[in-house]
């Protein structure tokens, strides 16, 4: 049975809650990502994505110079490293995320998974996938306004 291990990207890089949000778009930027764990010292406290800057930050009137924790998710959800993909991908479809933090079962980041890394690896978990893929209504864009 594949773990979420086989799969993750290991190197997933991290921002602190002091950090900027230009900083935080940078590095967003250079890893081509849109989502960044939010670590304090050796614990996790949140994660930040591109939608947060814009809707938290940007949209507020905030800046380049506002910090990663005015923007930032506080409630993480996670998995551990040893889960299997399978039920994974059912808690991912549950919860509607499309990334999750990985940890290891000391609580440490260890990677983070996402809904690409578990489609390139996994054709068994198409089901559990398309609970999460499904477009809202709210930004179904097949009903263009004339």
């Amino acid at each position: 049975m594949k773990k979420i291990s086989d799969v993750m990207t290991r190197d997933a890089k991290l921002v602190n809650p002091n950090d900027t949000l230009q900083h935080a778009a940078k590095l967003m930027k250079a890893c081509d990502c849109g989502v960044l764990p939010v670590g304090e010292g050796d614990r996790l406290v949140g994660m930040i994505t591109d939608r947060d800057i814009a809707v938290r930050c940007i949209a507020e009137g905030k800046g380049p110079d506002a910090k990663v924790r005015d923007a930032m998710s506080k409630e993480v959800k996670f998995c551990f490293e040893d889960e299997d993909i399978a039920h994974v991908c059912a808690n991912m479809s549950e919860i509607q995320v499309r990334r999750l933090p990985v940890m290891n079962r000391s609580k440490r980041l260890v990677g983070i998974v996402s809904l690409s890394d578990l489609a390139r690896h996994s054709a068994g978990t198409a089901k559990a996938l398309h609970g999460i893929a499904r477009p809202s209504q709210q930004h179904n864009q097949s009903s263009a306004a004339a």
